[in-house]
């Protein structure tokens, strides 16, 4: 069964840097078989309901600014997947969950930036999918759990986002990592290896410093759908967690 990941996309220009996460991603393919295709759920496509990406290729979405100029000529053509965006409709349609299928919608970073890193080839097919940011926590959860069939036929499921995600409280000249953030991680990272889903699905009221950790939920919710799609063992592992520009944490996460 092929694991499912949370991986932190950090900031835009992750994609051209060169530091130990970085690294981190780049062998963390060669110990994985090749995918069959890839599902991404993006922190930077919001929506009411559950979107599918269904294009048969795919443009490459540039949702940032101010950036180096060699970012704005990147691309990462890979192919679309409109048969298995039919399957995930249909895998979410069996649990009652809404979905709706978007062949328009070009990859954005969350999705781009960190795939050119894992796999630079772009050669693998790849389905993005949406966050609803009003959707309560567990019905996030059930969101993966709808979609945990797909590891068995060889697809890898990536949510692509981060737990300590606060534009406004980034230190840019760099800095020591700041306390708060990392008790924040230390206390998902808690109700993870213990699989506590109660107090996960609460974690906007139980957490601490979770409003300087998540003043948005769209980074953080990715995280809830690739937990469900490892709910058939319940394993979580946590491969890497450091910091940038003191708070924006970059943790990678299996689930077997």
């Amino acid at each position: 069964m092929m694991p499912a990941f949370f991986l932190a996309h950090g900031a835009p220009s992750l994609v051209i840097e060169e530091n130990s996460y970085t690294e981190f991603l780049s062998k963390l393919v060669a110990e994985l078989p090749r995918p069959k295709a890839i599902v991404v759920f993006t922190a930077h496509w919001e929506s009411d309901v559950q979107l599918i990406s269904s294009a048969q290729t795919h443009r490459t979405l540039y949702d940032f600014s101010g950036f180096p100029a060699e970012m704005y000529e990147m691309t990462y053509p890979a192919p679309g997947d409109p048969e298995l965006a039919g399957s995930i409709t249909k895998l979410l349609a069996n649990e009652g969950i809404p979905s709706r299928q978007d062949d328009t919608r070009p990859l954005d970073h969350g999705v781009w930036a960190l795939l050119k890193l894992m796999y630079p080839n772009a050669d693998i097919p790849v389905v993005a999918m949406s966050v609803n940011p009003f959707l309560p926590p567990a019905e996030q959860y059930r969101i993966g759990q709808a979609l945990a069939p797909l590891r068995d036929e060889d697809v890898l499921i990536i949510g692509s986002g981060g737990t300590v995600h606060n534009l406004r409280r980034l230190q840019w000249g760099g800095g020591q990592p700041e306390p708060w953030a990392m008790e924040f991680d230390q206390w998902v990272n808690e109700k993870l290896v213990t699989w506590n889903t109660e107090d996960m699905f609460r974690y906007d009221e139980l957490a601490p410093h979770v409003r300087e950790a998540v003043p948005r939920n769209e980074h953080f919710i990715p995280l809830l759908p690739i937990m469900g799609a490892g709910d058939r063992t319940r394993q979580a592992a946590l491969l890497h967690q450091v910091y940038q520009y003191g708070s924006l944490s970059l943790s990678a996460w299996k689930f077997e």
